[in-house]
Protein backbone atom coordinates (compact mmCIF):
# COMPACT_ATOMS: atom_id res chain seq x y z
CA UNK A 1 0.00 0.00 0.00
CA UNK A 2 1.25 3.23 -0.81
CA UNK A 3 1.46 5.82 2.18
CA UNK A 4 1.10 9.77 1.08
CA UNK A 5 1.05 12.18 4.22
CA UNK A 6 0.76 16.12 3.79
CA UNK A 7 -0.53 19.27 5.08
CA UNK A 8 -2.84 19.27 2.18
CA UNK A 9 -3.77 22.89 2.57
CA UNK A 10 -5.11 22.55 -0.02
CA UNK A 11 -5.13 19.06 -1.81
CA UNK A 12 -4.69 19.50 -5.57
CA UNK A 13 -4.36 18.21 -8.39
CA UNK A 14 -0.34 17.40 -8.49
CA UNK A 15 -1.13 15.35 -5.28
CA UNK A 16 -3.37 13.34 -7.16
CA UNK A 17 -1.05 12.42 -10.38
CA UNK A 18 1.64 11.72 -7.74
CA UNK A 19 -0.01 9.10 -6.21
CA UNK A 20 -1.78 7.88 -9.59
CA UNK A 21 1.55 7.23 -10.94
CA UNK A 22 2.99 5.41 -8.11
CA UNK A 23 0.37 3.52 -7.59
CA UNK A 24 0.45 2.37 -11.37
CA UNK A 25 4.32 1.95 -11.66
CA UNK A 26 4.62 -0.35 -8.16
CA UNK A 27 1.49 -1.84 -9.25
CA UNK A 28 -0.31 -1.31 -5.80
CA UNK A 29 -3.70 -1.89 -5.22
CA UNK A 30 -4.38 1.47 -3.07
CA UNK A 31 -2.72 4.94 -1.99
CA UNK A 32 -3.75 5.97 1.53
CA UNK A 33 -3.71 9.86 1.71
CA UNK A 34 -3.04 10.94 5.35
CA UNK A 35 -3.61 14.60 6.09
CA UNK A 36 -1.27 16.00 8.79
CA UNK A 37 -3.05 17.08 12.50
CA UNK A 38 -0.22 19.57 13.27
CA UNK A 39 2.83 18.36 11.05
CA UNK A 40 6.02 18.95 13.29
CA UNK A 41 7.96 20.77 10.81
CA UNK A 42 4.79 23.66 10.73
CA UNK A 43 4.65 24.22 14.15
CA UNK A 44 4.88 27.51 13.90
CA UNK A 45 2.93 28.72 11.11
CA UNK A 46 -0.88 28.78 11.10
CA UNK A 47 -2.59 25.87 8.99
CA UNK A 48 -6.61 25.07 8.32
CA UNK A 49 -8.32 23.59 10.56
CA UNK A 50 -8.05 19.35 10.15
CA UNK A 51 -11.66 18.89 9.54
CA UNK A 52 -11.60 21.29 6.36
CA UNK A 53 -8.46 19.80 4.78
CA UNK A 54 -9.89 16.08 5.82
CA UNK A 55 -13.50 16.75 3.64
CA UNK A 56 -11.39 18.46 0.91
CA UNK A 57 -9.24 15.02 0.54
CA UNK A 58 -12.52 13.58 0.61
CA UNK A 59 -13.99 15.09 -2.37
CA UNK A 60 -10.97 14.56 -3.99
CA UNK A 61 -10.30 11.31 -3.93
CA UNK A 62 -14.08 10.36 -4.15
CA UNK A 63 -13.51 9.43 -8.16
CA UNK A 64 -10.97 7.29 -7.86
CA UNK A 65 -11.46 3.58 -6.50
CA UNK A 66 -7.82 2.82 -5.71
CA UNK A 67 -7.87 6.07 -3.06
CA UNK A 68 -8.11 6.18 0.57
CA UNK A 69 -8.14 8.48 3.11
CA UNK A 70 -6.96 7.96 6.70
CA UNK A 71 -7.61 10.38 9.46
CA UNK A 72 -5.15 8.54 11.68
CA UNK A 73 -3.04 11.98 11.79
CA UNK A 74 -5.72 14.00 12.80
CA UNK A 75 -7.45 12.07 15.56
CA UNK A 76 -3.77 12.01 17.52
CA UNK A 77 -3.01 15.00 19.85
CA UNK A 78 0.35 16.35 19.19
CA UNK A 79 2.85 17.19 16.55
CA UNK A 80 2.46 14.69 13.68
CA UNK A 81 5.73 12.27 13.25
CA UNK A 82 5.48 9.87 10.40
CA UNK A 83 7.16 7.02 12.51
CA UNK A 84 4.45 6.78 14.84
CA UNK A 85 1.65 6.44 12.14
CA UNK A 86 3.74 4.31 10.11
CA UNK A 87 3.95 1.93 13.66
CA UNK A 88 -0.30 2.70 14.21
CA UNK A 89 -0.40 1.78 10.24
CA UNK A 90 1.48 -1.61 10.82
CA UNK A 91 -0.57 -2.39 13.68
CA UNK A 92 -4.10 -1.63 12.18
CA UNK A 93 -2.53 -3.22 8.87
CA UNK A 94 -0.91 -6.50 10.25
CA UNK A 95 3.10 -6.46 10.17
CA UNK A 96 2.77 -8.67 6.67
CA UNK A 97 1.85 -5.23 5.53
CA UNK A 98 4.28 -4.17 2.72
CA UNK A 99 4.06 0.14 2.96
CA UNK A 100 5.51 2.37 0.55
CA UNK A 101 5.77 5.92 2.19
CA UNK A 102 5.80 8.78 -0.93
CA UNK A 103 8.11 11.67 -0.31
CA UNK A 104 9.91 14.53 -2.69
CA UNK A 105 12.99 14.72 -2.92
CA UNK A 106 13.54 17.50 -1.39
CA UNK A 107 12.10 15.28 2.20
CA UNK A 108 14.43 12.66 1.23
CA UNK A 109 17.43 15.44 2.17
CA UNK A 110 15.76 16.42 5.43
CA UNK A 111 15.31 12.89 6.89
CA UNK A 112 17.90 12.15 8.80
CA UNK A 113 16.46 14.92 10.76
CA UNK A 114 13.24 13.04 11.30
CA UNK A 115 11.81 11.39 14.15
CA UNK A 116 13.58 7.93 14.49
CA UNK A 117 14.43 7.76 10.77
CA UNK A 118 16.44 4.49 11.22
CA UNK A 119 13.21 2.41 13.00
CA UNK A 120 10.92 4.07 10.13
CA UNK A 121 13.01 2.71 7.47
CA UNK A 122 12.13 -0.80 8.80
CA UNK A 123 8.73 0.07 8.79
CA UNK A 124 8.08 0.94 4.93
CA UNK A 125 10.06 1.33 1.79
CA UNK A 126 10.46 5.15 0.83
CA UNK A 127 9.27 6.19 -3.03
CA UNK A 128 10.79 9.36 -3.75
CA UNK A 129 9.32 11.58 -6.72
CA UNK A 130 10.74 14.17 -8.36
CA UNK A 131 10.21 18.03 -7.25
CA UNK A 132 9.91 21.24 -9.85
CA UNK A 133 13.51 22.35 -10.10
CA UNK A 134 15.24 20.41 -7.39
CA UNK A 135 18.15 18.00 -7.86
CA UNK A 136 18.13 14.78 -6.43
CA UNK A 137 19.60 14.20 -3.27
CA UNK A 138 23.00 12.93 -2.31
CA UNK A 139 22.19 9.24 -1.57
CA UNK A 140 25.64 8.60 -0.02
CA UNK A 141 25.38 11.08 2.42
CA UNK A 142 22.13 10.13 3.96
CA UNK A 143 23.49 6.45 3.94
CA UNK A 144 26.49 7.80 6.12
CA UNK A 145 23.68 9.07 8.57
CA UNK A 146 21.36 6.54 8.04
CA UNK A 147 22.80 2.93 7.49
CA UNK A 148 21.42 1.08 4.96
CA UNK A 149 18.77 3.47 3.70
CA UNK A 150 20.30 2.84 -0.02
CA UNK A 151 18.46 -0.41 0.27
CA UNK A 152 14.67 0.82 0.82
CA UNK A 153 14.80 4.07 -1.69
CA UNK A 154 13.37 3.83 -4.98
CA UNK A 155 12.36 6.33 -7.64
CA UNK A 156 9.83 7.11 -9.06
CA UNK A 157 9.38 9.56 -12.33
CA UNK A 158 5.95 10.79 -12.01
CA UNK A 159 5.24 13.71 -14.17
CA UNK A 160 6.30 17.06 -12.44
CA UNK A 161 3.07 19.43 -12.08
CA UNK A 162 4.51 22.76 -10.46
CA UNK A 163 1.95 23.66 -8.59
CA UNK A 164 2.08 24.21 -4.38
CA UNK A 165 -0.70 24.62 -2.26
CA UNK A 166 0.66 27.72 -0.95
CA UNK A 167 0.19 29.25 -4.33
CA UNK A 168 -3.53 28.09 -4.32
CA UNK A 169 -3.63 29.95 -1.24
CA UNK A 170 -2.85 33.15 -2.20
CA UNK A 171 -4.39 32.86 -5.50
CA UNK A 172 -7.93 32.32 -3.53
CA UNK A 173 -6.58 35.36 -1.18
CA UNK A 174 -6.42 37.63 -4.52
CA UNK A 175 -9.15 36.55 -5.71
CA UNK A 176 -7.87 34.69 -9.19
CA UNK A 177 -8.79 31.48 -10.78
CA UNK A 178 -8.04 27.74 -9.20
CA UNK A 179 -9.80 26.07 -11.90
CA UNK A 180 -7.85 22.76 -13.18
CA UNK A 181 -5.85 23.52 -9.69
CA UNK A 182 -7.66 21.53 -7.67
CA UNK A 183 -10.31 19.19 -8.42
CA UNK A 184 -13.65 20.96 -9.30
CA UNK A 185 -15.60 19.29 -5.90
CA UNK A 186 -12.31 21.00 -4.02
CA UNK A 187 -12.65 24.43 -5.32
CA UNK A 188 -16.39 24.50 -4.98
CA UNK A 189 -15.66 23.54 -1.48
CA UNK A 190 -12.69 26.26 -0.77
CA UNK A 191 -15.63 28.67 -2.25
CA UNK A 192 -18.36 27.38 -0.23
CA UNK A 193 -16.38 28.03 3.43
CA UNK A 194 -14.81 31.01 2.11
CA UNK A 195 -11.20 29.65 2.69
CA UNK A 196 -7.75 31.25 1.89
CA UNK A 197 -9.71 34.67 2.00
CA UNK A 198 -7.20 37.38 3.68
Amino acid sequence: MGILGGTFDPVHIGHLIIAEGVRVELGLEKVLFVPAGQPWLKLQHAITPAGYRVEMMRLAILPNLHFELSDVEVERSGPSYTIDTMVELKNRLGAQADLFFILGCDALAQFPEWKEPSKLIQLCKLVVVPRANLALPDLEGVERRIPGITDRVSYVATPIIDISSSQIRERVARGLSIRHLVPDKVEEYIAKHRLYLS
